[in-house]
């Protein structure tokens, strides 16, 4: 069982007892784990980040020295690459809802060159935008199944390819 901030604590607790005590001595918030009625709740519930967060800890760290104990290898954080925002330039026919800077930008084609679903990832930009905020996806084609996805959340979209990049599409979500 390979420890992730998402891993449930119970889990690291059934695993590996011997972390008990140093979970404690990092949270002392969890000093109840010794009750084994509270253990049971509070173990299945909570996840090390969450353990982390109560603890006021660095999640990274935190989970990087539970590993280290019980001698796995620790997480490096990868570091996003630096977006190259286009310059968003309005044209005749955009829609007024684009002026501005976006709350979010996503680079479509770098997550999927990563194996990971842009979708997702603009799913849950959309639960936290603000009422006059938009997104902008980066892709390099015409992204027809997101646009589809969120048409049937009755949000707006906006289509274009990048007048100084007609290889890239931005796509705005609001």
């Amino acid at each position: 069982m390979e420890i992730t901030g998402k891993t449930k604590l119970m889990t690291v607790l059934e695993t590996y007892p011997e972390l008990e005590d140093q979970i404690i001595q990092a949270a002392p918030a969890f000093k109840n784990l010794k009750n084994p009625v509270l253990r049971k709740t509070v173990g299945r519930l909570a996840t090390i980040e969450k353990v982390a967060q109560i603890g006021e800890l660095d999640t990274l760290t935190f989970v990087n020295l539970l590993r280290r104990l019980v001698g796995q290898a620790e997480v490096i954080p990868q570091v996003e690459p630096e977006l190259s925002i286009p310059q968003i330039q309005i044209e005749s026919g955009d829609p007024e809802w684009i002026l501005g800077e976006p709350e979010f930008i996503v680079d479509g084609t770098a997550l999927l060159a990563k194996g990971e679903v842009p979708l997702h990832v603009i799913n849950e930009r959309l639960q936290q935008l603000s009422p006059t905020g938009y997104i902008l996806l980066l892709t390099n084609f015409e992204p027809q199944p997101m646009i589809e996805a969120v048409k049937k959340q009755n949000r707006k979209y906006f289509n274009k390819r990048d007048s100084k990049d007609p290889t890239q599409h931005l796509t705005y979500f609001q």
